[in-house]
């Protein structure tokens, strides 16, 4: 395996620490709709402006329509259908639960991409990352100890689509750093996105609503957070290694809180604040290792 320049991978944890901020505001536009609008219709506004977002960076970087050229159109194929299944999956944690408890089930994810990196990335797993992602899913422990305990049933739902939300998440990781070896960042992105807005648009005989005006803006934010987002996500994992990059996105986890707080008017209690303490000692062990 090629290792990349010093300068490219602190490229690539600066996209991902970007890239994990909108995510999470994606998250927190989701949960706002509070499950108003159905879940295909959704998908398809998210993916669909998102679209948009991806040919503009495209033609600004004097990439559209060369950027397209591919030589692995079924490796797109599989990354886009995990990709998909994946977001219904995200959006189904998050009209059940909180965004930071959904967040929470999310960052199960990168202890499963290290073991998928390692097999078929052939990638390095070392001590220093073995103990910020221990440290990590110690923090979503901690988080999560009171999730289960949620009025209703609603919550059992949420919890288990955010955990097959993790899986599929880091399938669709490791696939990506593989595209990345011949295929651009925004490409991967386009295609993505094309998958995902047709696979929402066929939801619309299960029965779309007339979303009002905040709902509308809603789901547009959600789509342009989800299209910088997706951009930023490639080119970090273009740059690193997948196994390295896994413990940034605990980071998300403390704006999760913070939207929950300003936004929701949910107050974390002592455990939320030991994860979300656990969390960022992950992603610092990495940032001060590789310094």
């Amino acid at each position: 395996m090629v290792t990349p320049p010093q300068e490219n991978r602190l490229n690539g944890f600066v996209l991902r620490l970007f890239a994990a901020f909108l995510f999470t505001a994606l998250a927190a536009a989701v949960h706002a709709l509070d499950g108003a609008v159905p879940l295909g219709q959704v998908v398809f506004w998210r993916s669909i402006v998102a679209l948009g977002v991806i040919v503009l960076y495209m033609a600004a970087r004097h990439q559209f329509p060369a950027g397209l050229r591919t030589r692995r159109p079924l490796g797109h194929l599989a990354r886009s259908i995990f990709g998909t299944a994946s977001m219904f999956l995200s959006f189904t944690a998050l009209v059940y639960l909180p965004v930071a408890t959904a967040q929470a089930l999310s960052f199960l994810a990168p202890v499963l991409t290290l073991p998928m990196a390692a097999f078929a990335l052939r990638e390095r797993i070392t001590g220093t990352l073995m103990l910020s992602v221990l440290l990590g899913f110690a923090g979503v422990v901690a988080i999560l100890w009171d999730a289960l305990s949620l009025p209703g049933s609603g919550a059992l739902i949420g919890v288990m689509a955010g955990l097959a939300f993790a899986l599929t998440s880091s399938v669709v990781r490791v696939h990506i750093k593989a595209l990345t070896l011949t295929e651009s960042a925004a490409g991967i992105a386009f295609y993505f996105s094309i998958t995902a807005t047709m696979v929402g648009l066929c939801t619309l005989p299960m029965g779309w609503v007339a979303p009002t005006v905040p709902q509308y803006g809603l789901l547009i934010g959600a789509g342009v957070l989800g299209g910088i987002g997706q951009i930023a996500m490639t080119e970090s994992v273009s740059r690193a290694p997948v196994s390295v990059l896994a413990p940034f996105d605990y980071t998300a986890m403390i704006w999760a809180l913070g939207f929950d707080l300003v936004l929701f008017a949910t107050v974390p209690g002592l455990f939320e604040l030991l994860g979300a303490a656990l969390i960022t000692a992950a992603a610092l062990i990495v940032v001060i290792r590789r310094s």
